[in-house]
C-alpha cells in the first residue's frame, strides 16, 4: 500500500501518514455518489440538510483551536492567519445554511400569445448532480468548505481531492460532518494519484467540476471533461495596484504590505504589481521597506509569526530564482531576496523590474512585490491590463473620478478602491476572468452554480 507522508512545510516534521487510494477504491467512491444521486428516495430534504450543517457549525466552533493547528501545521500559514481562516470557514457554513431558503424558481409569464393561453409555468431549481472538487494547498480548510458545503447544501453528493500536501483539514471537515449526522456517500475525501484524479475528471457521472489551483493543470483538466459537465476554474492572477499621488501613503503601506506578504504571498489575489506615481515613489518605497523589515518570519505555530514558509523547498527555490533573474534584467532589489530557514523566503521588494521578467509577466505566488513608476493614470491602467491574467485589482486615490475611471477600465473581476487586492468576504462573488478562471465562487454563488432549473408548464382550461 502506497502512503502519503504529510509533513510540515516549515521543518519537515511528519504530521500524518495517509494511505493512497487505488483505482478500485476511487471507482467505489464515484459509483456510490452517483447511485445516491440517482436514488431520489435517499435525497435529504432542505430542513435535514440545514440540521446537519447547524450541527457541523457547532462542532467546528468547539474545535477552533484544533482546526487552527491542523491548518497551520500542514499549510504553513501562520497561526494568527490560520485562526482567521477557521473562523471564516465556520461563517461559510452559516452562509450556506442561510442561503438554502433563498434557492427558488420563477414564474414564467404565459398568455402573451394565443399559443400560450391556458398555461401556468414555473422554473424549479434542482441539484445539478455529482460534484467533483480538486483543491489547492493554500487555504486547506476554507477551500474545503467552499467546495464541499455549497454542494451538500443544495443536495449534491460531493467528492473532494485535496492537495496531497495539505489533505488533513478536508479530512477533518468531512469527519465533523459525519459526526454531525451526514449520511453515507454525501461527502467523501479521495486521496489518490494524478492518474486516478484525471479518471474522475473525465467520468461522465460527474455533473459539476470545481477546480482551485494552477492554470496549467486546471485548463488541461477542463479540456478532458465529459460532454455536459459544468465547471468552475479558479486560477491565479498577478494583482495590479495603482497608487495615485494623492494617496494616504501610510494607510496604503499597511494595507498593501499585508496584501503582498500574507501567507508568504501564496494567495491567488496577492498584491504583486504596484504602479506608484513617480512623485511619491521615493517616499512610498522607503516606507514599504520599513514595513517589510518589521515582519516576523518563521514558525507558523508561533502566535507572533506573520509570514511562514513556502509550501516546499522547490517553491522557495523557484521564487529565489525569479528574483535573481529580475535583478540581472535590471530591477533594483530594495529589500529581501534571500532564503531563510528551510523553506521560508524573506519578504522582498523589487523596483522597476523589466516588463519581460517573470515577476512582471507571471504569478509569483511568493512574498515578492514589484514596484513600477508611472506619470499618467492611463499609463498605469494600460500596464495593469497588459497580461492575460485578470482577477482582482485595486486603486488608491482620494479622487473619486479617477477611482471610477480605473474601476471602469481595469480588466478585473473585482476592483478595490483604497484597499488591497486580497480583500474578500465569503458572500461576495469571487473568481478570475480570462486566463485566471471561469465560473463564480463565494458560498451563495457556488450554490447557485450547483443547481439547474427544470421548467414545469401546466395546461388547464381553468387558467
Amino acid at each position: 500500500m502506497t502512503i502519503i507522508k504529510v509533513k510540515s512545510p516549515f521543518d519537515g516534521r511528519l504530521l500524518q501518514e495517509i494511505p493512497l487510494m487505488d483505482s478500485e477504491i476511487v471507482e467505489e467512491k464515484m459509483a456510490k455518489a452517483y447511485a445516491l444521486f440517482q436514488d431520489r428516495s435517499r435525497w435529504l430534504k432542505p430542513y435535514e440538510r440545514i440540521a446537519i450543517l447547524e450541527r457541523t457549525k457547532k462542532l467546528m466552533e468547539s474545535r477552533v483551536e484544533d482546526l487552527t493547528k491542523i491548518a497551520a501545521s500542514e499549510g504553513g500559514k501562520p497561526y494568527q492567519d490560520s485562526k482567521v481562516e477557521v473562523l471564516r470557514a465556520i461563517n461559510g457554513v452559516q452562509l450556506a445554511i442561510e442561503y438554502i431558503g433563498q434557492i427558488k424558481g420563477d414564474q414564467i409569464p404565459m398568455g402573451m400569445t394565443a399559443a400560450s393561453l391556458n398555461r401556468l409555468a414555473f422554473s424549479m431549481p434542482e441539484p445539478i448532480g455529482v460534484v467533483l472538487s480538486i483543491s489547492a494547498f493554500n487555504h486547506p480548510l476554507n477551500l474545503a468548505v467552499h467546495q464541499i458545503i455549497p454542494a451538500f447544501a443544495v443536495g449534491c453528493p460531493v467528492i473532494i481531492k485535496p492537495a496531497s500536501s495539505t489533505p488533513m483539514s478536508a479530512i477533518e471537515l468531512v469527519k465533523i460532518m459525519k459526526e454531525a449526522g451526514l449520511p453515507a456517500d454525501w461527502a467523501e475525501v479521495v486521496i489518490c494519484n494524478r492518474e486516478n484524479a484525471e479518471l474522475m475528471v473525465k467520468d461522465s457521472r460527474v455533473n459539476y467540476f470545481s477546480f482551485i489551483g494552477s492554470a496549467e493543470v486546471g485548463w488541461a483538466l477542463r479540456s478532458k471533461l465529459a460532454p455536459g459537465t459544468h465547471c468552475a476554474m479558479e486560477h491565479g492572477g498577478s494583482a495590479p495596484v495603482i497608487v495615485e499621488a494623492d494617496t494616504d501613503i501610510d494607510e496604503a503601506i499597511s494595507l498593501l504590505g499585508k496584501g503582498a506578504f500574507y501567507h508568504a504571498g501564496q494567495v491567488c489575489v496577492s498584491v504583486q504589481r504596484v504602479f506608484v506615481h513617480d512623485s511619491i515613489m521615493d517616499e512610498f518605497s522607503k516606507k514599504l521597506v520599513v514595513y517589510a523589515k518589521s515582519i516576523k518570519v518563521g514558525d507558523p505555530l508561533d502566535p507572533f509569526t506573520e509570514v511562514g514558509p513556502m509550501i516546499d523547498s522547490w517553491e522557495q527555490e523557484r521564487v529565489h530564482t525569479w528574483v535573481n533573474e529580475a535583478v540581472k534584467e535590471g530591477a533594483e532589489l530594495l529589500f529581501g531576496g534571500r532564503k531563510c530557514m528551510a523553506t521560508c523566503y524573506q519578504p522582498s521588494i523589487l523596483l522597476n523590474p523589466s516588463e519581460d521578467s517573470k515577476v512582471s509577466k507571471l504569478e509569483v505566488f511568493g512574498p515578492v512585490v514589484c514596484l513600477y513608476t508611472y506619470s499618467k493614470l492611463q499609463e498605469a491602467i494600460d500596464r495593469s491590463n497588459s497580461l492575460d491574467l485578470a482577477f482582482q485589482a485595486s486603486i488608491f486615490t482620494k479622487n473619486m473620478d479617477k477611482a471610477l475611471d480605473a474601476v471602469s477600465q481595469l480588466n478585473a473581476s473585482a476592483v478595490m478602491v483604497n484597499d488591497h487586492t486580497a480583500f474578500r468576504v465569503d458572500w461576495m462573488p469571487f473568481g478570475g476572468r480570462d486566463a485566471s478562471g471561469i465560473g463564480v465562487g463565494g458560498i451563495p454563488y457556488s450554490m447557485k452554480e450547483m443547481t439547474r432549473d427544470k421548467l414545469m408548464v401546466i395546461r388547464s382550461k381553468s387558467i
